[in-house]
């Protein structure tokens, strides 16, 4: 059975948000897999419930800060384990990994406010198996001031739809030109970020494409590389005036610019 029929079934909000289509699409290959997923807010039961079904071989972990009656709720299913906590909290984060260690999928349904949904990924990005996949859904409190969004400053608010922007940074690492470059803890395992209409997803996976115009985020040291090893009969000198003294000056000229520019816009 498909995804849209299995949520419809269960009265799904991700039925009436026609999540199912982002779903099926990442998931109709691993469907008969044994996998460990884990879902963040799980209070009306019905996703759990559509999910339990269509992985019908895998372990359903869902939490959810309300206490859940599984006896009521008709929850008592063997793959199926309902946990209280918050999403947001390290220690009941933590002690989720430290009983299930690792998962092959993670959907955030949870309170959807940026400063959770940014916290749970931050916690939970690494206990995510090396090719698992990060569902956010309801990315558009990001655009409601009401949830903790911003709707007012939309480049630069610090919402989680802005954190996964910037995340897709991380998939290009090795071409940032700039030698002052600090890698993040994301750097070279993600590979890649799909948006949708209020829905995000991230695939984690080993990332280490070398950049053809950079050496270690640095343009000025991968066009010295290329030029001696094109030159055999000297000029070693005039390139590295070229490119390692006069380029390197002009990158730590906009550097300095650019760091300055982010200390008087307050942008840290």
């Amino acid at each position: 059975m498909s995804l849209k029929y299995i949520f419809k079934k269960y009265k799904s909000d991700k039925y009436f948000h026609n999540y199912h289509n982002v779903y099926e699409h990442f998931l109709h290959k691993l469907k008969k897999k044994k996998l460990k997923i884990l879902e963040i807010g799980v209070s009306d039961v019905s996703s759990i419930k559509a999910w339990s079904e269509y992985f019908k071989s895998s372990l359903i972990i869902g939490i959810d800060i309300k206490k859940i009656d599984i006896k009521k709720r008709k929850l008592k299913k063997r793959n199926i384990h309902v946990l209280e906590g918050s999403q947001s909290d390290p220690k009941f984060i933590n002690s989720l990994i430290n009983k299930y260690k690792k998962f092959d999928i993670i959907i955030d349904d949870g309170s959807h406010f940026p400063k959770d949904v940014i916290k749970s990924f931050k916690l939970l990005f690494h206990s995510l198996d090396k090719n698992g996949l990060y569902f956010i859904e309801d990315t558009q409190t990001s655009y409601n001031h009401y949830f903790g969004g911003n709707p007012f400053d939309l480049k630069f608010a610090n919402t989680h739809v802005n954190f996964f922007k910037q995340l897709t940074d991380t998939l290009n690492y090795n071409e940032i030109a700039n030698p002052f470059y600090k890698k993040s803890g994301y750097d070279g395992l993600i590979k890649g970020i799909s948006f949708y209409n209020n829905i995000v997803v991230v695939k984690k996976g080993l990332n280490t494409q070398k950049s053809n115009i950079v050496l270690n985020n640095s343009y000025e040291n991968k066009r010295y590389e290329i030029k001696i090893r094109r030159k055999k009969n000297g000029g070693e000198l005039r390139y590295f005036i070229k490119y390692m003294i006069i380029f390197k000056l002009f990158t730590f000229t906009l550097f300095l610019i650019n760091h300055l520019k982010k200390i008087l816009l307050f942008r840290y």
